[in-house]
């Protein structure tokens, strides 16, 4: 058994130094997101129950109650509560050392030309294994606070910053061309990318992205079972979660919660979450697929497709939409028009709802529980 140490600290030097620190000691770390409320930072360490914690003054120090974790862990991650509360999600020293080999290897990036630019939380996953990929390769590393469009892309000029990890809402924000890959994470990636921009797949669970332009990775496996839900088995993927759960099969196989496919050459299309489908007079309704079609339309800031209880129906579909300020709203026949110009007539929205602002997670994955 080892120590368990949160590091309570912003994203930056000092967490760098921290983590490296608590890894030569042997103890594994688990990042605190600072952003959250007292309440929930502090439901947020009792539910990773860590041994020890570091804070902004450097020193470290012993927590009540704490539990140690497995000789051969390296980290304790929340997953990022889209759908409920987080969960720690523990992922060992040779799953964190393999997400950092497949991922480089297959952007084929060179220690001694290139630098990684971490501008998204590190309490996630999507920035912590931006920061654990450059450790481990020994790339330079460049390290913000949050993400500042304007920080971003000074780093490219003043540190020499080539590759990069963001969500899509954050792509319009900067200049592409200036990087040699940006590794785009969360939800509805846009159609229309450029070549350098990929698209990944992958969760807390899988240690970071472990399918690139709908292809897996080095040594990632991927299946669908009867029910069409996705199932990965990858050297990256998670030890149990903090509270001892493992839901993975006697084979190694993770059940992701996602609906997909896998082709026959390889290639995954994810329908969504299993739980988001949508049942409307016996059809099955997928939010992921109907969702960038009517963010593509003009006035749209941001949208979630959800299903509303209908006496006839089961239930019906809704768009939920977060117009741009100042500009034309859209309306429900436009969207309907959109939608179904590529699929069924079923999949379009029979009702609109404007909301001011999304309920979002702090990576920007729409909390669908809130609506």
């Amino acid at each position: 058994m080892t120590d368990l140490t949160a590091l309570a600290l912003p994203a930056g030097e000092s967490f760098v130094t921290a983590l490296r620190g608590e890894w030569e000691r042997g103890a594994a770390i688990a990042p605190i997101d600072l952003r959250l409320p007292e309440a929930e930072r502090n439901l947020l360490v009792a539910e990773l129950a860590p041994t020890h914690v570091v804070e902004e003054d450097g020193e470290r120090r012993k927590l009540p109650g704490g539990r140690p974790v497995e000789s051969g862990d390296a980290v304790v991650v929340a997953t990022s509560g889209s759908t409920g509360g987080p969960k720690g999600v523990v992922l060992t020293q040779s799953a964190v050392a393999a997400s950092a080999q497949i991922t480089s290897e297959a952007l084929m990036v060179d220690p001694t030309a290139d630098r990684w630019l971490c501008c998204l939380p590190v309490s996630h996953i999507g920035g912590l294994s931006v920061v654990t990929r450059a450790l481990l390769t020994d790339t330079p590393l460049e390290i913000h606070d949050r993400f500042d469009a304007d920080r971003v892309m000074n780093s490219v000029v003043s540190c020499g910053v080539t590759r990069i990890s963001l969500v899509t809402r954050a792509l319009a924000q900067v200049d592409p061309a200036a990087f040699t890959t940006i590794l785009l994470g969360g939800a509805s990636p846009p159609a229309h990318r450029p070549a350098n921009v990929i698209a990944t797949y992958g969760s807390t669970e899988t240690g970071s992205g472990i399918v690139y332009e709908r292809r897996s990775l080095a040594g990632v496996e991927l299946r669908t079972d009867s029910d069409g839900q996705l199932w990965v088995r990858s050297p990256t993927l998670f030890r149990c979660y903090r509270d001892g759960s493992d839901p993975k099969d006697a084979q190694g196989w993770h059940p992701t919660g996602d609906a997909g496919s896998v082709s026959a050459d390889g290639v995954l299309t994810v329908s969504g979450r299993m739980a988001d489908v949508i049942v409307t007079g016996g059809e099955k309704v997928w939010p992921a697929r109907i969702e960038p079609l009517i963010a593509a339309l003009p006035g749209v800031a941001g949208v979630a497709v959800v299903g509303r209880e209908h006496p006839e129906w089961g239930h019906e579909v809704v768009a939920v939409v977060e117009p741009i300020g100042g500009a034309e709203q859209p309306s429900l026949d436009r969207i309907r028009e959109a939608v179904t110009a590529t699929l069924p007539h079923w999949w379009a929205p029979k009702r609109l709802e404007l909301v001011e602002a999304l309920p979002r997670t702090p990576l920007g994955k729409i909390r669908r529980n809130q609506l």
